[in-house]
């Protein structure tokens, strides 16, 4: 079993400035941030689910939470450094959940999120349909478009197509014979 590899945020701050605390301020400490974690994805194996833990983080601005969460997002989603893999983030507090809600939502973006319960979370933009259907996948934990479409509503090519959008986004993993939610270990292949 591959366990998911896990990058301590406040670790990475504390190292990309040479600081011993853990506030995320400033775009360019979110940027050395930002560039540090796209070294260790890049490190990281291919197709693996990488978990971004930002529960030891104090502070975070606005500034920040664009270097560290939404351009951060662009890179994964255009697949540019994680040969396939997947970035699961963790440890976003309530006190955070809203300046990161507000960055994804400027850039169109959504992020899986696990939450303190240890339920994943679907935050940032997201069609009512893609909300859906992912909140199925993560229900059943792997699906296939056919198993969903009666439940949807709709036909299996439109589920297909919203899936497909979501595994564009990074938002479930594609395999062989469907959709896995992202908080299922990388052993359901």
């Amino acid at each position: 079993m591959m366990s998911p590899h896990t990058i301590d945020v406040c670790q990475v701050l504390r190292s990309a400035v040479n600081q011993n605390y853990g506030n995320l301020l400033t775009r360019d400490t979110g940027m050395a941030v930002r560039h540090q974690i796209e070294r260790e994805l890049a490190a990281n194996r291919e197709g693996g689910i990488t978990s971004l833990d930002f529960s030891s983080i104090g502070m975070m601005d606005y500034s920040c939470a664009d270097e560290v969460v939404a351009k951060l997002l662009v890179l994964l989603q255009n697949d540019d450094i994680t040969r396939g893999g997947y970035v699961v983030f963790c440890g976003i507090g309530e006190e955070h959940l809203e300046l990161v809600e507000s960055v994804l939502t400027h850039h169109g973006l959504a992020l899986v999120c696990l939450c303190d319960d240890g339920c994943a979370r679907l935050i940032g933009r997201a069609s009512d349909a893609e909300r859906r259907a992912w909140e199925m996948v993560r229900i059943r934990g792997h699906a296939a478009p056919a198993e969903l479409a009666d439940e949807f509503g709709f036909g299996e090519e439109i589920v297909a197509r919203v899936l497909d959008d979501l595994s564009r986004r990074r938002l479930v993993r594609r395999n062989s014979t469907g959709f896995i939610a992202l908080d299922v270990p990388d052993t359901v292949q």
